[in-house]
């Protein structure tokens, strides 16, 4: 058991080496064009190391700070989707879901990461940000699901501006 935990921390130190150092203490002071540097970094670290969840979450992180939401979102799911065991990368996509108001996907994928804490100061995080989701659930904040199908009101709106176009025209 002892070679296993061994074996568990030499990984995790050779997982970190690939990860670049963070170029900011406060995401609110880095300036564009480092943001930009470090985000170009990223990509070429994970074009290398495309099996790397670590590297698509630090990826995912840095776009959301650079306010990328899809690629952030596209970032933090090939990191969940690379290492379903990763506690970082389900925290950080559950982060996500909860900072964009999918508070019922955000309460799904931050049990999820109750799962996979691995220490007290990870379930002291998820119990932080699972209580802050109910919360919010519960003061009825909308929750934003796209389950409806918003192929029919998008038609609807096109017609009647076609309507009214050939309407002014009409002389």
């Amino acid at each position: 058991m002892t070679s296993a935990l061994a074996v568990t921390d030499a990984s995790a130190i050779g997982a970190q080496a690939l990860v670049p150092s963070v170029p900011w203490r406060d995401p609110h002071t880095v300036s564009r064009r480092d943001l930009s540097a470090y985000i170009s970094t990223l990509e070429d670290a994970c074009l290398e190391n495309p099996q790397s969840a670590e590297l698509r979450t630090c990826l995912g992180m840095a776009y959301a700070v650079n306010y990328d939401v899809d690629r952030s979102m596209a970032a933090l799911a090939a990191a969940t989707s690379l290492d379903p065991e990763n506690f970082w990368a389900q925290f950080k996509y559950a982060e996500l879901q909860y900072r964009l108001r999918a508070l019922a996907v955000a309460e799904k994928e931050t049990v999820q990461a109750m799962t996979l804490a691995k220490n007290q100061w990870h379930l002291n995080l998820v119990r932080k940000q699972l209580h802050e989701i109910r919360r919010l659930r519960h003061e009825g904040a909308r929750d934003v699901t796209w389950s409806k199908p918003l192929m029919a009101p998008a038609l609807v709106l096109t017609l009647m501006l076609v309507a009214i176009f050939i309407g002014m025209t009409w002389k």
